[in-house]
């Protein structure tokens, strides 16, 4: 039905639009699969910027045929021009001039409308709203509604695990990490307390997760300094000990395995043995500047092994250290 009412439309306006159409359609899905690497779609644009060229070729010949009558045209304009002066009829040049004018006319009319919806299909996608398949990142989830155990009212100025994830959930958190093209697939905090310690001691904790890596951020409020950490690590499972000073504060990097746990929902319900994982890496930071006991965990694993450097550690320190309050005296 649409090829059938285009070619009612006379041609001076039929091919403008034609080539509006064409080249607007072509270019854009050229340009989309070139940014999304969609060879099928490259093909698909080609064949429409093919055809617009094969419909610039027709006007251009049809211009030329305007401008260059054949010579049977030229011999019925003698006639006419004769017949014109002999007074028998009006001479046909002026009508001639106006059918061109109006052919003109209709084309540039033609060529300006389709080219402003052709523009208006480029610049819609970079001012409207994303389309709503582009993955989004994750928001904070979890610990929001239940109440704070017995340890946080008894902590002067805890933070919890809403506070830490909206505060290591930073939009330039997987730039930081070196993968600026990832978003965040998953993103929650907790209001855990520290094992052993008959939940005495507030543990909140927050966890943002990319396709490349997983950072982990806990708060620890006891009362073991960084150095009294120090010498405990030396007796667990943690290497590549550095100490340091972090954000004005006692800090230490260590590195230590994680653990592999696999569970089997099938029939038997039975799960793999406990396994060591790949390597994490924890940046140890005192709670405040005196190191008056507790400390907060940065840790950064990936599920291939591979680790940031140490600095990439000490910039999100800078970044979620100052919304953790300082310990009181």
């Amino acid at each position: 039905m649409l090829g059938f009412l285009i070619r009612l439309l006379p041609f001076w306006v039929r091919e403008p639009l034609l080539i509006a159409v064409g080249s607007v359609l072509g270019v854009r899905i050229m340009y989309l699969a070139v940014h999304d690497h969609e060879w099928v779609a490259a093909g698909l644009g080609m064949v429409f910027l093919v055809f617009t060229a094969i419909r610039i070729h027709v006007v251009v010949r049809a211009l030329r045929a305007r401008r260059n009558p054949s010579p049977a045209a030229s011999a019925d304009g003698a006639a006419a021009d004769a017949v014109a002066q002999a007074g028998t009829g009006p001479r046909p040049g002026p009508a001639t001039a106006e059918k061109d004018h109006n052919a003109w006319g209709q084309a540039v009319a033609a060529v300006a409308v389709f080219g402003a919806l052709g523009a208006v299909l480029w610049v819609a996608p970079r001012v409207m709203p994303s389309d709503v398949s582009t993955p989004q990142p994750a928001s904070c989830s979890g610990g929001a509604h239940e109440e704070l155990p017995k340890a946080y009212k008894q902590t002067p100025r805890p933070v919890t695990g809403e506070e830490l994830c909206k505060t290591l959930n930073r939009p330039d958190l997987a730039k930081l990490l070196g993968t600026p093209e990832e978003t965040a697939t998953t993103a929650s905090g907790t209001n855990n307390t520290a094992p052993l310690t008959d939940e005495r001691v507030a543990n909140p904790e927050a966890e943002v997760a990319f396709d490349t890596y997983t950072v982990n951020v806990s708060a620890t409020y006891n009362k073991l300094t960084t150095d009294q950490y120090v010498k405990l690590m030396k007796f667990g499972d943690e290497t590549d000990i550095k100490t340091l000073t972090a954000v004005g504060r006692p800090a230490v990097f260590s590195s230590a395995p994680t653990m592999k746990i696999e569970i089997d929902l099938g029939s038997g319900g039975s799960g793999g043995p406990v396994e060591q994982g790949p390597l994490a890496r924890t940046l140890t930071v005192a709670l405040d500047r005196n190191d008056r006991g507790g400390y907060c965990d940065i840790v950064v694993w990936s599920k291939s092994g591979a680790l940031p450097d140490d600095s990439v550690l000490l910039d999100i320190a800078e970044r979620v250290l100052p919304r953790i309050p300082e310990r009181p005296a």
